[in-house]
């Protein structure tokens, strides 16, 4: 294959460069800027792509933000490879901050009580429990119980979807405008300076070819 690598990683080394990753993040952030305005596609396509991307960092669909950046970058008609590469705005640098404001104001709209949205690990941890009791529960005689996947939907779950729209709509709409400037500049002065080469070429190539006749 094309793009596998040569030495695999184990899985150790894929958790840390996730969550931090070699080089660091400012690196990382460099490569992935400099891969976004190297795309061969038009500035309104990136820039639709990166929307559809840091978008879906605001929902709760962890483990499908790949699967949902492709979808909402498709139905916006944005590069797909943008909206994938740009999913890297949620990182564990910044899903704490993206996390505790989408759960907060979800929980406001959602008119839930004061302090329904503390302890969002340990109620992680019960509906992860949940799902591994009552899968076991399938196969033994233990009865299923689903008291701590309902707390997680109606207190993290819901109130984080609900409560992501408007600031990912606001981040989202916001990183597109800054980023068409920087893409259409960047574009052009690459154009121009090919247009630059090209001419050089053609100027070495014309006293060969006076030669030559």
């Amino acid at each position: 294959m094309v793009f596998k690598r040569r030495d695999r990683r184990p899985i150790w080394r894929i958790v840390v460069d996730f969550v931090y990753p070699r080089g660091g993040w400012t690196r990382a952030a460099q490569y992935v800027n400099h891969r976004l305005r190297r795309l061969p596609d038009t500035p309104e396509k990136i820039c639709r792509g990166i929307w559809a991307g840091v978008f879906i960092c605001f929902t709760p669909f962890f483990g499908l933000h790949f699967l949902g950046a492709w979808l909402i970058a498709t139905a916006v008609r944005g590069n797909v490879l943008a909206a994938l590469m740009a999913t890297f705005f949620g990182n564990p640098l910044t899903f704490p901050a993206i996390g505790y404001s989408a759960i907060s104001i979800g929980s406001w709209v959602l008119g839930l009580p004061e302090g329904s949205h503390a302890r969002l690990g340990q109620k992680f941890i019960d509906a992860g429990y949940d799902l591994s009791h009552n899968f076991k529960a399938i196969f033994t005689p233990a009865k299923a119980d689903w008291h701590g996947l309902a707390v997680f939907y109606d207190q993290v779950f819901l109130p984080y979807l609900i409560g992501g729209i408007v600031p990912g709509l606001l981040t989202a709409t916001c990183l597109y405008y800054l980023s068409f400037p920087l893409i259409s500049a960047y574009q052009k002065r690459r154009k121009k300076a090919l247009r630059a080469k090209l001419d050089q070429l053609k100027k070495k190539a014309s006293p060969a070819d006076d030669a030559g006749q």
